[in-house]
């Protein structure tokens, strides 16, 4: 059986003695360490989080400017394909207005060289109503 005596004291003054020089040696500088590397590892930590809200900064602010760009690239585009119509429609009326000139212009051409062949056959046709008729009278005219 155990027995409460003058060890006891003993014991329990040895036991606070050993807490008070493993507090010194063992956990304070434990603890220290402990204590410094949290810090360590907080303070990287919020530098990690400082880079990363960095980062997302300079990613929106480039997506911004990619948009921009991609907004005055559509708008320049557009700008381009519309002059494009509209050259193309103005060279398609001046090539219509050159046809036009170029039809009247022959079809003027044909009627004077229809009205040409016309009276040529008008003074060839009474010399060939002339002919036929002294061929078939059988006397000239």
């Amino acid at each position: 059986m155990i027995e409460i005596n003058w060890t006891l004291f003993l014991q329990f003054a040895n036991f606070m003695i050993l807490l008070v020089v493993l507090n010194a040696l063992l956990f304070k500088p434990l603890r220290a360490a402990l204590k410094q590397r949290q810090e360590t590892i907080g303070g990287a930590l919020a530098k990690v989080q400082d880079l990363e809200e960095q980062v997302q900064a300079q990613v929106a602010r480039y997506e911004a400017q990619l948009q921009e760009a991609k907004q005055a690239a559509a708008q320049e585009r557009a700008a381009l394909r519309q002059t494009a119509q509209q050259e193309e429609a103005r060279m398609l009326e001046e090539a219509r207005q050159q046809a036009s000139e170029r039809l009247q212009a022959i079809k003027q051409n044909v009627a004077g060289e229809a009205e040409v062949a016309r009276q040529s056959l008008r003074s060839e046709t009474k010399t060939i109503a002339a002919q036929i008729a002294s061929k078939v009278l059988g006397r000239v005219l």
